[in-house]
């Protein structure tokens, strides 16, 4: 957890955030960060998710909420309509991440994504010694666990960008809570990756 109370990446994600920003989380979760951004920086703020338990406890905690498919629900939203729209932790669960990236920016002036690194020495380690596909620092969850992730690197994220031509404005690297400079072996060392897009 960060100052924040919010796990480490939100609390970045909540850093790049300016007061009175129009802000759409996909996959909000029970609506943490956008309750915390409300409170702190009176943001507008409308969340996506598609567990109806996790709906339920985001509109417990005052947030505005859809229920659906972000495939879906991205559709119904025009051109420009947030200044941020965020992604945490969901990328590797996309079936289509490009489509999900690609739409974020269409709706927002900018996009802000976070994941955990695959590619942490530790996953590499275990996976050598192990032989077994390792969890994601951070998550727990086992490969056969619903929903599957597919493992993501910050250097794979990094060339996914490349290809598609969006810019990457900043990049947060973390080990647990702390911060890890940007350097030829960030993707060794970060277990999880902020991305700030245009």
């Amino acid at each position: 957890m960060s100052r924040t109370g919010l796990r480490a990446d939100l609390g970045v994600i909540a850093s790049l955030i300016e007061p009175e920003e129009k802000v759409l989380d996909l996959g909000c979760g029970d609506g943490s960060l956008l309750r915390y951004l409300i409170d702190t920086k009176r943001i507008v703020g409308r969340g996506v998710e598609l567990a109806e338990a996790k709906v339920l406890a985001c509109v417990r905690n005052g947030v505005a909420v859809r229920q659906g498919d972000l495939h879906e629900e991205l559709r119904d939203y025009p051109e420009q309509a947030f200044d941020t729209v965020i992604l945490s932790y969901g990328l590797p669960y996309l079936n289509d991440p490009a489509f999900i990236v690609t739409n974020m920016l269409r709706v927002g002036k900018r996009a802000v994504v976070s994941f955990p690194n695959w590619g942490h020495w530790r996953c590499r380690l275990s996976l050598l010694l192990r032989g077994h596909m390792p969890s994601a620092p951070g998550d727990p969850q086992a490969w056969d666990a619903a929903p599957r992730a597919r493992g993501l690197t910050i250097a794979d994220f990094t060339t996914f960008c490349t290809a598609r031509q969006i810019r990457v404005v900043t990049a947060t690297f973390l080990q647990g809570t702390r911060r890890v400079p940007a350097r030829f072996d960030t993707n060794l060392r970060a277990t999880w990756a902020v991305f700030e897009l245009r």
